[in-house]
């Protein structure tokens, strides 16, 4: 089924929706961030969503749309980890089998968390596997729907509802600062933060040693990086979304990227400061924000942190 782009229009159903199914996360400001930053700091944390992650908003918008006959036949995803878990615990709530492809790499927590929801888990070797194939491959067999962890009008959709919530409470925001991985979250984001405030600047954040969008938009076109070193493992994505691209280069300022050791910082700063736990993928817009990245004139910030779930040997390297 071939749908239209998504809209902001369509962040809004969503968000409707996903009422009852998500929670809507807190936003938390601290003193000492500003003070470190020289900006006025308000953290969107879905780190506490269910899950772990905002790829729940995604996972449950597109769930809460497949069709009742279709159900019966499940649904399969592949995902490093957070579209996993969401996949796993929306698959759940709704009563549909889930199977969920994921690299034998992942997180530990990621994978033991996956299977604890109920979800049919097959390991891939990334390096030398494709996803998308296996994934397909399953889809074409059982007859399950397919859900794009990032690339799909519906996923997107869910996922802007963050930026709906955040804005929502923090209206008057000079900017916003977005993980970047495939560009689900960044897209949908951007479509109706734009829509509540055209002036609002937006900014993806991505790592350095995966900086496919950076290199894409300076291109004019979809760049690949393939596999990417970095500890952010949910923004391994080679490269952008045929859906997520024309979004994010038509309504995005620019894409910030940040070390590996501005990533543990983040992390360090978070647990210790801040005390929340936040993945690496979920601190890159905080490592931006306090290596000075963010456009000289911005005073008011959004900045989401995306994702909590994280192992207890990386949080003992954070020492």
């Amino acid at each position: 089924m071939s749908l239209p782009p998504p809209t902001a229009i369509d962040v809004r159903s969503a968000a409707v929706r996903i009422t009852g199914f998500t929670h809507r996360t807190p936003v938390l400001t601290s003193r000492g961030l500003n003070e470190a930053t020289g900006l006025e700091c308000h953290l969107k944390c879905d780190n506490f969503q269910r899950s772990g992650s905002f790829k729940l908003r995604g996972a449950t918008n597109f769930i809460q749309q497949i069709p009742d006959e279709e159900k019966s036949r499940g649904v399969v995803a592949f995902s490093s980890g957070n579209h996993a878990q969401a996949v796993a615990y929306a698959s759940r709530v709704a009563g549909i089998k889930a199977t969920i492809i994921m690299p034998s790499d992942a997180p530990k927590t990621k994978l033991f968390n996956t299977r604890d929801m109920g979800a049919n888990v097959i390991t891939y070797d990334r390096l030398t596997e494709n996803r998308e194939a296996i994934g397909n491959q399953i889809s074409l067999d059982s007859g399950a729907t397919l859900i794009p962890p990032y690339d799909h009008p519906w996923t997107i959709a869910g996922q802007g509802t963050l930026a709906l919530e955040l804005l929502e409470e923090v209206p008057d925001l000079d900017a916003l600062l977005v993980c970047l991985g495939g560009g689900g979250l960044l897209a949908g984001c951007a479509l109706i933060a734009k829509e509540i405030n055209p002036a609002i600047r937006i900014f993806g954040v991505e790592p350095a040693l995966a900086n496919d969008y950076a290199l894409s938009l300076k291109a004019g076109k979809p760049v690949r990086v393939d596999n990417s070193p970095t500890i952010a493992d949910g923004l391994r994505t080679p490269q952008p979304g045929v859906i997520t691209f024309p979004i994010i280069q038509h309504l995005v300022e620019d894409v910030l990227l940040v070390s590996e050791e501005e990533i543990y910082a983040a992390m360090r700063y978070s647990l210790t400061r801040l005390k929340i736990v936040a993945e690496p993928s979920g601190v890159v817009c905080i490592a931006a924000a306090m290596a000075g990245k963010v456009a000289a004139g911005i005073k008011r910030v959004g900045i989401v942190v995306s994702g909590g779930n994280m192992d207890l040997d990386l949080i003992a390297t954070l020492a």
